[in-house]
């Protein structure tokens, strides 16, 4: 960290935003990794207090702007993960996001629903937030879930 930036701990309160507990996985990986200096995250869901708060595919049951909202929680989900193996200051910047939106056939807004995760890494980070990013349509997400996102950060 710069020592001139906040610690990211002390930014997340000024936002009054709190890291939620890490979600359970539901199958037999890690949340998140870290190898070298940087950590992976595995793919994170809108879960909030261990249940969804919405399913189905963007463009049809769910909208483009919750989608947006959900997605955002999933890079919560993603931060709670890093925070619980190296903790939340340790982390440098963020390096890429992945974003899997479950879509409708004729729906193509991907981009603006990842945009929900992008931006709080922005508000967090700052100009560390920046980052490369991937925003994919599938068929189905586990649990029927809107989106999904996975991190990479470097940290130190």
């Amino acid at each position: 960290m710069n020592p001139a930036q906040k610690p990211v701990s002390q930014r997340l309160a000024e936002l009054g935003i709190e890291l939620p507990d890490v979600a359970a996985p539901l199958a037999s990986y890690l949340p998140a990794v870290r190898t070298g200096s940087y950590v992976y995250t595995s793919g994170q869901l809108p879960m909030v207090d261990g249940s969804l708060p919405a399913t189905g595919k963007v463009g049809a049951e769910v909208l483009p702007e919750d989608a947006a909202h959900y997605a955002r929680l999933c890079a919560l989900n993603a931060l709670a993960a890093v925070h619980a193996l190296v903790g939340i200051d340790s982390v440098v910047r963020v390096v890429k996001v992945v974003g899997f939106v479950a879509s409708s056939p004729d729906f193509t807004g991907q981009p603006a629903v990842v945009n929900g995760a992008s931006d709080l890494l922005g508000e967090v980070f700052g100009d560390a937030g920046a980052h490369a990013r991937s925003a994919v349509g599938v068929v189905v997400l586990p649990r029927d879930a809107p989106v999904e996102v996975e991190l990479i950060v470097e940290v130190d």
